[in-house]
């Protein structure tokens, strides 16, 4: 599957990876080790979702983006904020949860 990466990139005429901008570089190493996996583990979801947020959040710090595209953006930032949340939901709910039982503990 792996080849569908480099059937892409001869597409747009690009040789080697080494052509790649830094933020290309970034989604081209998402999208490679997805594909180098039978299946993905939760944690893989987690580290795409800030992979992607980071790209979009470079992209709004970016003077030359148009206010227009950034506000393209939003939908896809809030979609990758969300599912960040809801994977680490029963993480803060424990960590919340523990707290409270030390605070009674404490009393």
């Amino acid at each position: 599957m792996k080849d569908i990466l480099s059937r892409l990139l001869n597409k747009r005429g690009i040789d080697s990876i080494d052509e790649l901008d830094k933020e290309e570089k970034q989604i081209f190493d998402n999208w490679n080790a997805v594909l180098s996996k039978d299946e993905l583990t939760l944690e893989d979801v987690k580290e795409f979702c800030k992979s992607q947020c980071q790209i979009i959040e470079s992209k709004w710090a970016d003077y030359e983006t148009t206010n227009a595209k950034k506000a393209e953006m939003i939908p896809y930032h809030t979609t990758y904020k969300t599912l960040l949340t809801v994977i680490d939901s029963p993480r803060s709910a424990r960590e919340n949860l523990e707290k409270h039982l030390q605070q009674l503990l404490n009393n």
